[in-house]
């Protein structure tokens, strides 16, 4: 058993929240057509994006969709996968080199 933030959690749930998160980073980074890395890559962009995600739903007084409950723990996998392209776009800007054009006299 593990505890973040007074939720406990077992082993097989942490397991599962990490699927999840790879999968909704894999659906952003396929949106965007912009992939920082590999399968670690998409589960870290999957979990800030589901803080993004959850965060600008939040503000913004959006209603919640498709929400996924296992164990204590709820996600909103909509607004998973929109942060987490929103955070693979803002990636892709910045580590997308910059092409130059040289003129041809």
């Amino acid at each position: 058993m593990f505890a973040i933030n007074g939720v406990t959690f077992s082993l097989v749930e942490i397991l599962v929240w990490l699927v999840v998160a790879a999968i909704c980073g894999a659906i952003a980074e396929a949106l965007v057509g912009f992939s920082p890395g590999g399968l670690l890559a998409s589960i870290a962009i999957g979990l800030v994006g589901a803080f993004i995600g959850s965060w600008l739903a939040g503000a913004l007084g959006l209603p919640a969709l498709l929400t996924l409950t296992f164990g204590d723990v709820r996600v909103e996998l909509v607004w998973t996968i929109l942060g987490a392209a929103i955070l693979v776009g803002l990636l892709s800007l910045l580590r997308r080199p910059r092409r130059r054009y040289r003129r041809v006299a």
